[in-house]
């Protein structure tokens, strides 16, 4: 797989270890953002911003190794037919563009299409019970009849309920998981991952061979949260990364919708639908007659855009 060689040098900017990927992220949107980077300069001021940009300095001499292992890693991920895309692409999913935290760069398996803009996380416990993992189910097929992309992060319990369901139903479906491209995790859901390469999209934020970690899945989260325009939490308890998503998306002013099952079972759930502004939901039309059409996406990101050209 060929690359360019400015997305080459952000690969290897992510590389220099201490370097924020966020900070990373976005300042490769500004203008002229990755040469200002690979001279150790940023635009912003913050302390983050300032320890990037001396650590970026320090190790500047590591750069042109760092630059070969970036071509490396991409011929990994092109081992299983899975192609990088980065902030600096035209086809990085414009959803996921509209948040703070975004990832540098995807490694994706299977097609990321225009479609997918109207998508909408289905998340929930892995330890989850049958009336649960039926809810998920039916969520999940519902939203497809709609024309929604289902997405989900392929762990045990609900977010298998949720991708299965929307392959039986002939749906798209997006599985943001929290390993390199190469592994399979659970390895169970194997066969699973296989088929939503083959009627949706693999996408892992992290080089090829990342292992599962304590740090990569809650990073996971992030972006599926990004990458969707809603997320619907099934069910959860107050510690789970359901959870923590559903934080997440409200942060990033996506829409979260809590089954009034969770809301009446789960003190949390009733707290966010009373002061953080979550939204109790009993069917499938409560979410999606709240979803922006592509057209609005589009335009939002086009604001952005013009900002970063303002104030870069």
């Amino acid at each position: 797989m060929r690359i360019t060689e400015q997305q080459a040098r952000l690969l290897a900017l992510c590389q220099i270890k201490g370097v924020s990927w966020y900070l990373l992220a976005r300042e490769t949107q500004r203008p002229d953002g990755i040469e200002r980077l690979w001279r150790g300069e940023t635009a912003e001021v913050s302390a983050e911003a300032v320890n990037a940009a001396t650590l970026i300095k320090d190790h500047h001499a590591e750069l042109d190794a760092h630059l070969r292992s970036a071509y490396d890693e991409v011929e990994k991920a092109a081992s299983v037919d899975a192609r990088l895309i980065t902030v600096l692409d035209d086809d990085y999913p414009p959803t996921l563009r509209l948040i703070y935290n975004l990832p540098p760069f995807l490694f994706v398996r299977g097609t990321l299409t225009e479609a997918d803009l109207r998508s909408v996380a289905v998340v929930g416990t892995r330890e989850a019970s049958e009336a649960g993992v039926r809810r998920a189910r039916r969520m999940s097929a519902l939203l497809c009849t709609h024309g929604v992309t289902v997405v989900s992060g392929l762990a045990r319990g609900i977010d298998t309920a949720a991708h299965t369901a929307a392959l039986e139903a002939g749906g798209r479906t997006i599985a943001v998981i929290g390993t390199g491209i190469l592994r399979y995790y659970p390895p169970e859901n194997r066969a699973v991952a296989e088929q939503i390469a083959q009627n949706g999209a693999l996408v892992s934020q992290f080089w090829p061979d990342q292992h599962g970690a304590r740090h990569t899945f809650p990073r996971r989260n992030v972006t599926m949260s990004g990458i969707a325009q809603g997320t619907v939490v099934i069910e959860a308890s107050s510690t789970s990364g359901a959870k923590m998503q559903a934080r997440l998306a409200l942060e990033h002013g996506k829409k979260v919708f809590l089954l009034r099952s969770l809301t009446i079972d789960q003190p949390w759930a009733q707290s966010y639908v009373e002061k953080r502004g979550a939204l109790m939901v009993e069917d499938v039309e409560d979410v999606v007659g709240v979803l922006a059409d592509p057209g609005r996406i589009h335009a939002a990101d086009a604001r952005r855009q013009q900002l970063a050209l303002d104030f870069g």
